[in-house]
């Protein structure tokens, strides 16, 4: 299938989508499409930046455009259920454009805005509803919507609306929908619970599988640092130099640590934002923006906060500290190589981050390039046979440690160190401040 032509849209769905110069459906859109478009229940397993949205949002609205009626007061014809704010405007921001001007209604609903403002939106029905379940089931709590002419249901990023709890609200939400309805889930892992959710709201649903789970997109660069903790910020202010005129996003494990580390990285001269739970919707969405727009080059966010970032724009992942779940580490690395584009991932890992590493490496089901070596790494991987150590070689970090091209502890190619005082979790020395050029210093060098 390479022409949305071919798929059966309506016109004016297919007029956007040339006015917005889209014009082959990815692999997802174009498998998934078909399907739904036959009534049947579909689980979809993709990375993100696959175009997710439109495989589910483009059937949606040709179904709804088809249907000609309107929604009762208070009622909902298609749910879309997402983990995050950020995701729920994603998806509602993309699928805005096809229905503009058009008898159909489109609201979202989040939490951190004024919840008032959306009962009245919601008073006069809604066609396609964009929610997280937390806001959801306050407003059903209120009366203020119901959903038992429901009949079309989305799950997307269901593998983190997991992850983040809201299996309780699903197991309270779905049954409160039509009995005769279309569900689809759309996850980029699949765990034993992904599967129990699965069979237990689709009926016969078709198995689309565009990459394996746990698989980064192609057009990644990888790269891990075995660095300790204390080292590790100003490793990150050497490489975030590398590229000071491109978009990074870091990641940070809690949001008190993003905090600190955007404060830090700004205190040294980065134009840097932060994104986590603690903000406000105003502050998220306008730090967003402003990564957007250029004006932040350095994004720091936790694992839930960057769920549903879009930005093309973003050419380097930064893991600064590793995730507890090997899953969020594909997750996170999606966020760059969007849309077609390249892109580099690098991860930091500290002797306490061993575990975590290994875990991730076995989920993704590749090795990831060793950047910087470290003996206590070397000595952790216990679970690999050690290969013999190559005879007269010189020293330097071309493989993984003790293998060819590298010995344990041997740092990247010619020796070089990367240091500095320790920091701890963004602890970088004081009164570094900004070059005479404006550009933040970078770490000067150790023979």
């Amino acid at each position: 299938m390479t022409d949305f032509s071919m798929l059966g849209l309506k016109p004016k769905l297919l007029d956007v989508l040339k006015d917005i110069n889209i014009e082959t459906p990815t692999p997802i859109q174009a498998r998934a499409i078909p399907e739904v478009m036959q009534g049947r229940d579909v689980m979809g397993l993709a990375q993100t930046g696959t175009g997710k949205t439109l495989a589910f949002g483009l059937p949606l609205m040709h179904m709804c455009y088809s249907d000609g009626s309107k929604p009762s007061p208070k009622t909902v014809r298609a749910l879309i259920l997402a983990p995050t704010r950020e995701l729920v405007n994603q998806i509602a921001d993309g699928l805005f454009p096809f229905i503009k001007g058009s008898h159909l209604k489109l609201n979202r609903v989040v939490g951190g805005v004024s919840i008032n403002t959306q009962i009245n939106r919601l008073e006069r029905g809604t066609d396609i509803l964009v929610a997280t379940p937390g806001r959801l089931m306050d407003l059903i709590d209120r009366k203020a919507v119901r959903l038992d002419e429901t009949t079309f249901l989305v799950l997307d990023e269901a593998d983190q609306m997991l992850d983040m709890g809201f299996i309780h609200a699903l197991r309270k939400l779905v049954p409160m929908l039509a009995k005769e309805r279309q569900t689809m889930l759309f996850s980029a892992t699949m765990s034993k619970q992904m599967n129990e959710i699965a069979q237990s709201y689709l009926s016969s649903p078709v198995r689309i599988e565009v990459s394996p789970p746990g698989k980064a997109a192609d057009k990644i660069a990888q790269e891990v640092h075995f660095i300790p903790q204390p080292e590790k910020f100003e490793l990150l202010k050497e490489l975030l130099c590398d590229h000071s005129d491109e978009l990074a996003l870091v990641f940070a494990r809690t949001k008190h640590g993003a905090e600190r580390l955007s404060k830090n990285l700004q205190r040294d001269g980065f134009e840097a934002g932060s994104i986590h739970g603690n903000k406000s919707q105003g502050q998220r969405e306008r730090t967003l923006k402003e990564a957007k727009s250029g004006k932040i080059k350095v994004l720091v966010a936790t694992d839930v906060a960057a769920r549903g970032i879009d930005i093309p724009a973003v050419r380097h992942v930064y893991n600064f500290e590793l995730p507890n779940v090997p899953e969020n580490f594909v997750h996170r690395i999606g966020r760059t190589a969007r849309a077609g584009r390249d892109g580099k991932a690098v991860a930091f890992c500290s002797p306490t981050e061993l575990d975590e590493f290994r875990a991730i490496e076995k989920v993704m089901k590749l090795r990831i390039p060793i950047a910087t070596a470290a003996s206590w790494a070397a000595d952790g991987m216990k679970a690999e046979p050690k290969p013999k150590k190559p005879q007269g070689g010189r020293r330097g970090g071309g493989g993984r440690p003790g293998g060819p091209g590298g010995q344990p502890g041997a740092g990247k190619p010619g020796g070089r160190r990367r240091g500095g005082k320790p920091g701890g979790n963004g602890g970088a020395p004081k009164g570094s401040g900004k070059h005479a050029s404006g550009r933040p210093p970078r770490q000067k060098q150790r023979g």
